[in-house]
């Protein structure tokens, strides 16, 4: 009986030490699965933060695989108009226009190394500051070879635009508001020589050498009413007269070209004869004769003279501007001369197309209002002071004495 009670007194117990046991296990369990779980979550975010070390090193290392020259014509042509303006005279949209133009009608094309953009921001350079090609060579990280040789391959291509960038000049009419023109029916503009200084051979000096004892090519040009260039010649030695250059221009099978009943306005280095009208001479033209306290005009003569003066001056503007934008045509170049002359008439082609594609030329309000006035516009008088090969055509002599005496008559309404 006892060793019964005993039995059931174990039994009894065995039930509960296994619960306890039980107990033991789920929760050393449980404490097991805590611990995995940190440690999973430890090394989890100890991978995140090696991946995003990883690529950010790879971000960086991308970026400064970019070559240092193509961040320097990101810079120049991407970052804003106004460092556009500085380095390559043109806004972006006008240089993104250039590009295009050279890509789609002259075939220029991206080299394995060089993107057209790089070709023209380096020529722009060049023409722009006048540097020489070891220091764009160093601005755009390349060889003076490079800059070189892509500088002819542009050129090359913008000179073969010249029917597209000069302009067709239209001729005032009875419309016309302009205070300036609008007693000039029928005119087309302006012409005019200017001076550019060159680097010739020795031997080459003297024929180049002008009055002021200075090296120089003869360039003549033609402009309409919006400073923009009809027709440029050239390479003339410094020593020519205006003459001989006009005489050349009109002769050439692609020369200047007047339609019937128009002209331009000249000085009087040319002789007022058929598309040519000049000032009167022996009467005071340039408007610093009528300046603060001067006597006003007393004649016909002296009135057309002074509006005459005021209309011409536009081809001195334009000169003054041109000038302005491209620093390599304000002192010698150091190519030979051939290449002087076409870059010398590069520059005038893209100061058209920059007038043409630009609203607001920022060069226009530097070039101050005395040139606006006329008070510049004898900055470059003529070599010869009349000419002697073409003779005034008394048809011609009419018609601008009428226009004197239409002026004098209307000059109550000015």
């Amino acid at each position: 009986m006892a060793d019964q009670d005993v039995v059931q007194k174990i039994a009894r117990t065995e039930p509960t030490e296994l619960l306890i046991l039980l107990e033991e296990i789920l929760r050393n369990h449980r404490m097991n699965m805590l611990l995995i779980t940190m440690f999973i979550n430890l090394a989890r975010s100890k991978s995140q933060k090696r991946k995003r070390r990883v690529g950010g090193l790879i971000t960086e290392a991308m970026i400064e695989a970019i070559p240092a020259h193509v961040k320097q014509v990101d810079r120049l042509v991407r970052v804003s108009d106004r460092s556009c303006v500085d380095n390559l005279r043109m806004d972006r949209n006008t240089f993104g226009r250039l590009c295009r133009i050279l890509r789609d009608r002259v075939g220029l094309f991206d080299q394995k190394f060089v993107t057209v953009e790089e070709q023209v921001a380096m020529f722009l350079s060049i023409l722009s500051h006048h540097k020489k090609t070891r220091v764009v060579g160093h601005d755009f990280m390349r060889s003076s070879e490079t800059v070189s040789k892509y500088t002819h391959v542009v050129l090359r291509g913008v000179l073969t635009l010249h029917d597209i960038f000069l302009v067709k000049p239209e001729p005032v009419g009875d419309d016309c508001t302009d205070s300036r023109w609008k007693c000039f029916k029928g005119c087309l503009g302006a012409l005019d020589g200017t001076y550019i200084h060159v680097r010739v051979p020795i031997a080459d000096a003297p024929r180049y050498r002008n009055r002021k004892g200075q090296i120089s090519t003869n360039t003549l040009a033609v402009c309409d009413r919006y400073l923009r260039f009809v027709y440029v010649l050239p390479g003339w030695e410094g020593s020519a007269g205006d003459s001989r250059i006009l005489r050349d221009a009109i002769s050439r099978p692609l020369g200047l070209k007047i339609p019937k009943d128009c002209y331009y306005l000249c000085d009087n280095a040319y002789a007022n004869s058929e598309g040519f009208i000049t000032p009167y001479k022996g009467v005071r033209y340039h408007l610093k004769e009528w300046g603060n306290g001067a006597q006003a005009p007393q004649s016909p003569e002296e009135l057309f003279n002074l509006k005459h003066s005021k209309a011409r001056n536009v081809i001195e503007r334009s000169f003054a501007v041109l000038k302005m934008r491209w620093g390599i045509l304000r002192s010698p170049s150091f190519y030979p001369i051939d290449v002087q002359t076409g870059l010398i008439i590069a520059c005038f082609l893209l100061h058209n197309f920059i007038r043409t594609q630009m609203e607001v030329d920022p060069y226009d309000a530097l070039v101050g209002e005395h040139y606006e006035d006329g008070y510049g516009s004898d900055s470059d008088d003529p070599v010869v002071p009349t000419i002697s090969s073409v003779a005034p055509t008394p048809a011609w002599m009419k018609k601008r004495d009428d226009f004197a005496s239409t002026m004098w008559n209307d000059r109550t309404n000015m």
